[in-house]
C-alpha cells in the first residue's frame, strides 16, 4: 500500500471514531509499527491530525488558538510537577533566571522558591506572584510590562523593550508545542517575539514541556529545536521521538516518578 493510501485510512479512522492506536493500525495496513508512527508524524506535521502517546487523534483546534491560563492549569498536572523539580536542579542558589509565561513555568517557579539569592525576569504577572516575597530581601523579581494575553502573558514592544540588554544565566521557556520540523511555535505572534527576546537574553535555553505537546504546531514558529540546551519533558514521551529530539537539542531531560534522568 502507498504512502498517500495509507494516509488516507488513517485519516479516514480519525475521522470515524476520534482517534486511532498505533497497533491497530500496524493490523489493518499489515506495516510495521515505525512506518504507522512516521505516517502519523507526517500527518502531523500537516495539521491533520494531532499526534498522541500511542496513537493519532483528530485535531483540537486551530494553530491560531490559545487556550486560557485557567482551561491549561488543569491538564497534565502531575508531568508538569515532576518537569518542574527536573527543572530546579539546574538552578545554582544565586543564579539569575528568566520564566516565560505558562502553566508549566508556574509549576518551576513554585519549585524554585527555597533556592536562595535568585535574581528573576519574568513576563508572566503569575510567575511573579508565586516568586514575590516582600519578607525575603534575597530575592529579586523583575516584571515586564507589555500586552496581556489569554495565557497570561505579558507581550508586545514593551515587554521586548524590558528584555532589551539583559543577561540571564537560565531561561526556563514554555511553548504551546515542539516538533522536529516546526520547532518551537506559539498561537500569538506577538508571543512568538517576546520568547524570541526572551531566548536572546540568556545564556542557556532551558524548555519545560510536557509531552502532549510534542508534534503539536502553533501558529508562529519563534525557533528550532537546535536553539535549545535543554529540554524537560516527562516519560510519556513517545520512544519513537527520542532519537529524533536528541540529535537536535543539546540535552534531553526525562522527569518522571521514578527519577529525573536524561536520554
Amino acid at each position: 500500500m502507498l504512502a498517500h493510501q495509507r494516509h488516507g485510512v488513517i485519516l479516514e479512522a480519525v475521522r470515524e471514531h476520534g482517534g486511532v492506536r498505533v497497533a491497530d493500525l500496524v493490523e489493518r495496513l499489515g506495516v510495521s509499527e515505525m512506518t504507522v508512527r512516521r505516517d502519523i508524524g507526517e500527518l502531523s506535521r500537516r495539521g491533520l491530525v494531532a499526534r498522541v502517546h500511542g496513537g493519532a487523534a483528530a485535531v483540537g483546534g486551530r494553530s491560531s488558538e490559545e487556550p486560557g491560563f485557567a482551561a491549561k492549569s488543569a491538564l497534565q498536572t502531575g508531568a508538569k510537577r515532576a518537569i518542574a523539580a527536573a527543572a530546579a536542579e539546574l538552578v545554582e542558589p544565586g543564579a539569575s533566571v528568566a520564566l516565560s509565561a505558562g502553566t508549566t513555568t508556574a509549576e518551576v517557579a513554585r519549585a524554585l522558591r527555597e533556592k536562595p539569592g535568585l535574581t528573576v525576569v519574568t513576563n508572566s504577572p503569575r510567575v511573579a506572584d508565586l516568586l514575590h516575597d516582600p519578607a525575603d530581601h534575597d530575592r529579586t523579581v523583575v516584571l515586564t510590562g507589555g500586552v496581556r494575553t489569554p495565557s497570561d502573558a505579558l507581550v508586545g514592544p514593551v515587554a521586548q523593550a524590558g528584555l532589551s540588554g539583559l543577561h540571564v544565566d537560565l531561561l526556563f521557556l514554555g511553548v504551546h508545542g515542539f516538533d522536529t520540523a516546526a520547532g518551537l511555535s506559539t498561537p500569538n505572534l506577538s508571543e512568538a517575539e517576546t520568547d524570541r527576546a526572551l531566548m536572546a537574553a540568556a545564556a542557556r535555553v532551558v524548555v519545560v514541556a510536557d509531552s502532549s505537546k510534542w508534534g503539536v504546531v502553533g501558529l508562529m514558529s519563534f525557533a528550532g529545536l537546535d536553539a535549545v540546551d535543554v529540554l524537560v519533558t516527562d516519560r510519556g514521551l513517545d520512544a519513537e521521538a527520542h532519537p529524533e529530539i536528541t540529535g537536535l537539542v543539546g540535552e534531553l531531560v526525562l522527569a518522571g516518578p521514578t527519577d529525573g534522568g536524561s536520554a
